[in-house]
């Protein structure tokens, strides 16, 4: 909030000292253009302007807005093209959908969160209402213990083919998820949980969950669920009209 604050000051500061000063368009200047005595000459100025014209507040704070938000999605663009192998190609990570898809939607999530079990309804409808959608699924486990033992059993399931039937059923469960309840899952699902237990203990699968969070550290994922969408990073839960947007986004700019 001071860096904010700050930036908006000194946005200010030099728009209306250059102003006021009159001086050519198109040079650039700074605060250390201005002597001490000019500057506070400048700064008396600058007070009864900001006085008479409270308004140039508001638009200082939406030109900064604007500005630190397209340096972001700059910055986000740029570490989103350094990571992609590791984000579109690690083959250890479990891919549904349309695995020749034009498109590809990664999401990170954890079985224990709410807004992922709620919009995971919405996700399952994008790619069956898209059949050009590869999705890549990156267990990211955040919300303690369980957490970790319900992705660990996931990546498990991959090894026997069952990945889509026990990540959906452990999205839609409504019970504790513990050690006992995703075994019980597990075997509803059909899986064998005796090759399942030693399977989800494997450094294989410790590894995949490292490298997710480095992924997500890199990205600077704030919780789960987030996505990205081809360039484009998305964090929270969204709607289905918003995520179809994105993804007609994507297709556009490849087109």
């Amino acid at each position: 909030m001071v860096h904010w604050f700050g930036n908006m000051i000194n946005l200010i500061w030099i728009f209306l000292a250059a102003a006021i000063l009159n001086f050519a368009a198109g040079t650039a200047y700074s605060a250390n253009s201005f002597s001490e005595t000019q500057k506070k000459e400048i700064e008396t100025l600058i007070q009864s302007y900001i006085l008479k014209n409270p308004e140039i507040i508001t638009q200082a704070f939406k030109v900064l807005q604007t500005r630190e938000r397209e340096a972001e999605e700059k910055r986000t663009k740029v570490t989103l093209v350094s990571l992609r192998s590791r984000l579109f190609e690690d083959l250890s990570s479990p891919v549904g959908g349309n695995l020749n898809g034009d498109i590809t939607v990664i999401e990170f999530f954890d079985y224990r969160c709410g807004v992922c079990k709620r919009i995971h309804p919405i996700v399952e409808k994008l790619i069956k209402t898209d059949q050009n959608i590869r999705r890549i699924y990156k267990e990211w486990p955040i919300l303690g213990a369980d957490s970790v033992i319900a992705a660990r059993a996931a990546l498990a399931s991959h090894r026997q083919g069952g990945y889509t039937a026990f990540h959906n059923a452990m999205m839609e469960a409504r019970a504790r998820l513990n050690r006992h309840s995703i075994m019980a899952i597990a075997r509803r699902v059909g899986l064998d949980t005796e090759r399942l237990t030693r399977d989800m203990d494997s450094p294989e699968i410790k590894g995949i969950l490292k490298r997710n969070s480095a992924l997500a550290e890199a990205l600077k994922l704030t919780g789960t669920p987030s996505f990205v969408i081809e360039d484009t990073l998305l964090f929270g839960g969204h709607d289905l009209a918003t995520m179809k947007s994105l993804v007609h986004k994507a297709r556009a700019k490849k087109n």
